[in-house]
């Protein structure tokens, strides 16, 4: 397995317009470069937080055309890091979107390419949400090379349907990145206990960038953008204001984790 390397989870207040989003990723992945980061993070839905539909699906932009995706790629060439854009809202259709995360190398190529299979259509009481209304869900589950091991990517709600991790871990994943913009109450109430369980689950580090504060229309998001060891020990929380965590990662401790507790290879069929 590689050598040790940094991983940066970058949290974003982002904005309904992609321009200002843009500048602030910029700034941030910058900075995570300079600190040392060899693998930046980018959180869900970062070129726009949009919470009307009529006004997303105008603002939205194909993959060719998406301003943001155009400006991480060039990010990464310019700083030689390989960055997750977490997640980015494209266009797919005239009524619909998809929520897709891209894994971008140190050359500025797509390395990958992962569309969100859940959706997240929900009534939290004071909040309501409806996904599938403007998103076409996934259907496909990516595992993607990386220098350092595998990447097993997902995005936010995906996050409680614990199949799919195992999946990827079996699949050969050793990491797992989960970009999210969770909400406030579920955030306080799951964010934590549901990543380290994953990490614990499968053996694997887990990366969550996160979206946080307050955002358009009233909507709050949770932060506490995390990177989680395969033992399910917390490295680095990045509380609830805008800004970067930074983590030494290394990739042994996932062999060391399922030694230990070999669950991967106990799997049993059952009726």
């Amino acid at each position: 397995m590689a050598g040790t390397f940094k991983a940066a989870c970058v949290q974003t207040n982002s904005a309904r317009d992609p321009a200002p989003n843009i500048r602030a990723v910029g700034e941030f992945v910058r900075q995570a470069r300079a600190a040392g980061a060899d693998f930046i993070l980018l959180p869900e839905i970062v070129n726009m937080l949009e919470p009307k539909r009529a006004l997303l699906l105008e603002k939205a932009r194909s993959e060719a055309d998406d301003p943001a995706l155009a400006a991480f790629q060039a990010l990464a060439r310019e700083t030689g890091a390989w960055l997750l854009a977490g997640s980015l809202v494209i266009k797919i259709a005239d009524d619909k979107v998809a929520n897709r995360s891209f894994l971008i190398d140190a050359r500025g190529r797509i390395a990958a390419r992962y569309d969100k299979i859940h959706m997240f259509d929900v009534d939290l009481g004071s909040e309501r949400y409806q996904e599938s209304r403007t998103y076409q869900a996934g259907a496909k589950a990516v595992v993607a090379e990386t220098p350092w091991g595998k990447l097993g990517m997902t995005v936010c709600y995906d996050l409680r349907f614990p199949h799919l991790y195992r999946a990827l871990a079996q699949a050969g994943a050793v990491f797992l990145s989960v970009p999210s913009s969770f909400t406030r109450p579920t955030g306080k109430a799951h964010w934590h206990v549901l990543l380290r369980a994953r990490a614990v689950e499968n053996g694997c580090f887990v990366f969550a960038p996160a979206q946080c504060g307050e955002h358009a229309e009233g909507r709050k998001t949770y932060g506490h953008s995390l990177i989680v060891d395969p033992w399910g020990e917390v490295l680095a929380d990045g509380g609830d204001a805008p800004g970067f965590v930074i983590a030494e990662i290394d990739p042994s401790k996932v062999d060391e984790a399922r030694r230990k507790v070999p669950s991967l290879t106990s799997d049993r069929p059952f009726a």
